[in-house]
């Protein structure tokens, strides 16, 4: 896979009235057609009586008129051959648009002007005629490499690939070419290597760098069992990757084949601007047709002709082809280096309307795994926590797991235990330090005849969230509360959707007193408990019956009917595994704060686009009338040549207009 190819695939073959995909596959053909008009160009200027004039030059060659002709027939053939097909494609396809225009102006100009040569007399058009193709293949040339310029960021990511890697075999490195793996092979990645492709850490401990790929923004710790991207930087230490995915099946290749098939969905504001083109091509031909009649009675059928190019001309809706393909271009790309993946561009869009967000609890708003959420201490609580992690190390219940690591992760030293006794239904029991140590849950207190009177246990008991009691000889030590662990940034995702004006509502397979504990932590406005995963999708259309336009956020599992039904289907968690078909917008990151972000980039682009809209289509709605020579008693007078100058500097404009989405905070 190389950059050429990712520049030139994303565009869709043919978009409306203008045609991207021409423009890249053919942007070096513009590029050349540009440069050899602009070469002839020159004498065409040269021999030209009126800018002879402006220079102060007076002087007639042999066969001049023969010559400026000449000239002027190649600069019109090769020039705006480009013009010309797509003239025929857009008839042919009964879609008038911005070829259509630029090639009757063009050819309008050159007959017209030929005409004056062997057959009428009059004045010829032939240097407005070659400055306005030099100009419009300027503009489609610079069109073309910006469009494709919006892709860098992806161009970058392919560029990240290492070439080799060290393919552990029989004891031995071997340096391979990384398009020679295979799922299996043991490779090692040395500190500050990048990791050759998609895999599992067998050994070793270092952290990695997956910014470029995911957007996280520190490096993550990677040990056994981890799962790497290919591509990534690995850090300190050496590590021993098992390879898993090659080829068009590693996250890289997922995300580049996702942004592609982004960028060549439809988009509803394209399509306005597809029918604002096609207006403007019947609004163009009347008031040229207008212009011509009435400046024929006026003035002549000389400056009729001039008045009815300069409209040609300035009617031409090049920025209006680029107003939209550009932002989506920039927009997509940058979300992908976001890590913000977007399958379905009406999807993308439709965000910036949603009323209300539902959130899945497990795996999304939560870790999806016991953790430790709080500890009732009768007796230090490091000391607490030492005895109940050193009974529990023997154990591998995932309440046992949840305490051991809490305790690591709180830097104690865990003693040794002695005399450990598992006890179905009951608990567990050890010997530490001379000490009877028994670790239990209701069965246990029945057993000991001990009530559960403290406060905070009566709480978590009633938010139905898992506890263990501590008995140290045969005396209560305190409690250690466990739940399925709120993430750190779901508080902040929720305040941000607030913050914005939505809903915020909860859905999960738990209990009434977990969902009401969770809800009211981070401040949810409502939730739906108890909910079998086949029922997600009937609570989703239950909001939409309110009248909400509802995005549903879950981890694309277990989720997916309540996913596509959804106006927007947004997969969170997903890690390497981009492929997640029933989400049309997939969060790379664990995050559900991306949310917010996710909507207010969908919001940015939407008004980037209607202010693209407004650039191109209001500078028509001035520029027609004038060009038509509305004012021209006024002395205001546009020729071909300075409304091909205007209209280019329109589509400037709608160029760093979008551009200027790059420079938000995202």
């Amino acid at each position: 896979m190389d950059a050429a190819g990712l520049s030139c695939h994303h565009q869709p073959a043919h978009q409306g009235h203008h045609d991207h995909g021409q423009h890249c596959h053919n942007t070096e053909d513009f590029k050349k057609r540009f440069w050899i008009s602009l070469v002839l160009t020159v004498p065409v200027l040269l021999l030209s009586e009126m800018v002879q004039q402006w220079l102060g030059l007076s002087f007639r060659l042999p066969f001049h008129s023969y010559l400026l002709f000449a000239l002027s027939a190649v600069i019109f053939v090769y020039g705006g051959w480009p013009f010309l097909t797509g003239l025929v494609d857009e008839l042919r396809a009964r879609q008038p648009g911005m070829m259509t225009l630029i090639g009757m102006a063009i050819t309008v100009a050159f007959v017209y002007s030929s005409a004056t040569v062997f057959f009428i007399r009059g004045h010829d058009f032939f240097w407005e005629l070659a400055t306005l193709i030099v100009i419009m293949l300027l503009g489609h040339w610079v069109e073309a490499k910006s469009v494709l310029g919006a892709s860098r960021a992806l161009e970058e990511l392919i560029k990240i690939m290492p070439t080799t890697a060290h393919l552990l075999r029989d004891g031995q490195v071997v340096d391979v070419p990384v398009s020679e793996l295979k799922p299996g092979d043991l490779v090692l990645v040395r500190p500050g290597e990048k990791i050759p492709s998609d895999g599992r850490v067998v050994e070793g401990r270092s952290p990695v760098n997956e910014s470029l790929l995911t957007g996280e923004s520190r490096p993550v710790l990677k040990e056994a069992g981890a799962r790497v991207i290919g591509g990534s930087l690995n850090g300190q230490s050496s590590l021993q990757v098992v390879i898993e995915k090659t080829g068009q099946e590693t996250y890289l290749a997922q995300v580049i084949s996702l942004v592609r098939q982004a960028q060549a969905s439809r988009s509803r504001t394209q399509d306005l601007a597809n029918r604002a083109a096609a207006l403007l091509f019947y609004v163009a031909l009347g008031a040229g047709i207008i212009s011509f009649a009435g400046w024929t009675l006026l003035r002549g059928i000389d400056f009729a002709l001039e008045r009815t190019v300069t409209v040609l001309v300035i009617a031409c809706p090049h920025a209006l082809g680029l107003a939209i393909p550009l932002v989506v271009a920039i927009s997509t790309a940058l979300t992908a280096r976001n890590g913000i993946l977007i399958r379905d561009r009406r999807a993308f869009e439709a965000v910036r309307n949603v009323e209300a967000v539902v959130f899945d609890k497990t795996g999304t708003l939560t870790e999806g795994r016991f953790g430790v959420s709080e500890v009732i201490a009768l007796i230090p609580e490091d000391e607490l926590l030492r005895l109940a992690a050193a009974v529990e190390t023997n154990s591998e219940h995932v309440i046992a797991r949840a305490i051991v690591d809490y305790g690591r992760q709180r830097g104690l030293d865990i003693p040794a235990v002695a005399d450990f006794k598992a006890w179905p239904g009951r608990g567990v029991s050890g010997q530490v330090g001379g000490k009877l140590v028994e670790i239990g849950g209701a069965n246990l207190l029945v057993e000991k005849n001990i009530t559960t009177d403290y406060q905070g246990l009566k709480l978590a008991l009633k938010k139905g969230q898992t506890s263990v009691m501590l008995l140290v000889d045969g005396k209560p030590a305190g409690a250690i509360i466990l739940a399925d662990r709120v993430r750190a940034e779901s508080k902040e995702a929720v305040a941000g959707l607030k913050h914005l004006g939505l809903k915020v509502f909860l859905l999960t397979g738990d209990s009434e007193e977990v969902a009401a504990s969770v809800a009211e932590e981070l401040g949810i406005d409502d939730y739906f408990a108890q909910v079998l995963p086949h029922e997600k999708a009937e609570k989703i259309r239950q909001l939409q019956a309110r009248g909400l336009r509802v995005a549903m956020v879950g981890d694309g599992v277990n989720d997916a009917p309540a996913l596509a039904t959804a106006d927007a289907g947004i997969a969170i968690g997903a890690g390497t595994d981009v492929a997640v078909e029933s989400a049309d917008i997939i969060l790379v990151r664990n995050s559900p704060s991306d949310v917010p972000k996710l909507i207010e980039i969908s919001r940015r682009t939407y008004a980037k686009m209607v202010q693209n809209l407004w650039w191109a289509a209001g500078y028509n709605i001035l520029a027609i009338p004038l060009a038509a020579g509305v004012l021209f008693q006024q002395g205001i007078v546009i020729s071909p040549a300075l409304g091909a100058v205007l209209m280019s500097l329109s589509t400037i404009i709608v160029a760093l207009n979008a551009q200027s989405l790059k420079k938000g905070d995202i």
